[in-house]
């Protein structure tokens, strides 16, 4: 009989506890307005976005941090991350060119997930940006001229053929990834709780919507094709169309942009609704208290729409203050983050659409270099880190 030396029961007894930790859960489904795990319970999150993990995690000698992040997460009742499965061309390329990808940044993801289940988060996966932040649209583009494509801008992605099948050959290769860890597929692993097709899809060269509204139609039916398991959403701020206008609360441009709440998510195979609220950016230059005004309409006409017309549960998905707007002080970022928790729970307590809240972003310690001025570390602000845990 062969002997079992404690380094290995130790290994075999991890790997279990990984395992039994990653399905406790089960998963995340959808009842009307509200999301529900597969045991009938409801299933209500607040949690984060940290759109570095993946490549953070391809790196042996960072992976600690991603371990770090994931435990203080867990610490502070925060269980659903949001984040990357891009990186298009450039440095740290997850896909380097259309259908190549890099093992190693693979791996990272694999980690990712792994790690995440480990520590029972979730995750919801975006497959590609608007910006050029690592590649979005842009890349896929000039891919497609590199190949003898004569394209002119970058919304281009949203109606060129090559283009939309390059989107569509990453979206296969993600989804049936089998994880090197855990020996999952992506399409069968519980730990992931949606997709996203875009980070902040915006189509302003078409601001009646039409183009956008078709690539969402085409690539929800693609992603549901493949993987009809898991939930999927769109990525949207939240913007209305130009028959809309009045509901994007004195944000002028947000009609341009060639996208619509309504529209948009009530196509079928799109589960959730999302909107984003940077009233600092889109409102720059007004007073605090007009920011925390337009923030609670903001939520609010997004609740009420998701309730009452779309019927489909609501993250705000992205939220925050930074840190170089004039006169910043943690106090008046303390108190967004009150504001937003409190009126996602009071919606919630109401049987409304509000399902949870990501806050924009979370950073172990030691991430400086990726300091945007919204990254909230729990050991230098005690302060916020009280108002997330409770």
């Amino acid at each position: 009989m062969k002997q079992w030396d404690f380094s290995s029961i130790f290994l075999v007894i991890l790997v279990i506890l990984r395992v039994i930790r990653a399905e406790n859960e089960g998963w995340v489904m959808i009842n009307g307005t509200h999301f529900m795990l597969e045991t009938g319970e409801p299933y209500y999150r607040n949690g984060y976005n940290a759109y570095w993990l993946m490549t953070v995690a391809s790196d042996i000698n960072h992976r600690n941090r991603v371990t770090a992040l994931f435990q203080q997460a867990s610490d502070h009742n925060l269980f659903l991350a949001r984040t990357w499965a891009f990186s298009d061309g450039g440095d740290q390329a997850l896909q380097s060119s259309p259908g190549v990808y890099n093992e190693t940044i693979f791996q990272g993801l694999d980690n990712v997930i792994s790690m995440a289940g480990y520590h029972r988060q979730k995750l919801i996966l975006s497959l590609v940006n608007n910006f050029n932040e690592y590649g979005g649209k842009a890349q896929y583009v000039a891919w497609a001229n590199e190949r003898g494509q004569s394209l002119s801008s970058d919304d281009d992605f949203f109606t060129n053929s090559v283009v939309k099948e390059y989107y569509k050959n990453h979206i296969k290769t993600v989804l049936t990834r089998k994880n090197t860890i855990t020996g999952t597929a992506y399409k069968d692993d519980s730990t992931i709780m949606a997709w996203e097709l875009m980070n902040e899809p915006r189509c302003p060269s078409d601001a009646s919507g039409k183009n956008l509204q078709n690539w969402i139609k085409e690539m929800a039916a693609y992603v549901k094709s493949i993987d009809n398991k898991h939930l999927l959403q769109v990525g949207l701020e939240g913007f209305y169309g130009p028959s809309n206008a009045e509901k994007n609360q004195g944000v002028t441009s947000g009609s341009q942009f060639g996208t619509d709440f309504i529209g948009n998510n009530q196509i079928p195979e799109i589960d959730f609704t999302t909107a984003h609220a940077y009233a600092d950016v889109w409102l720059n230059g007004t007073s605090d208290e007009d920011q925390l005004s337009f923030l609670r309409k903001w939520i609010a006409i997004h609740i009420e729409d998701a309730q009452n017309i779309l019927k489909k549960p609501m993250i705000l998905s992205e939220f925050g203050k930074s840190k170089t707007d004039p006169g910043f002080t943690v106090a008046k970022r303390d108190k967004l983050m009150n504001t937003v928790y409190s009126d996602i729970y009071s919606s919630a307590k109401g049987g409304g659409a509000a399902a949870g809240s990501l806050f924009w972003q979370l950073f172990p310690e030691g991430m400086e270099s990726y300091q945007d001025g919204y990254a909230i570390v729990f050991s230098e602000s005690p302060t916020t880190a009280d108002i997330i845990n409770h």
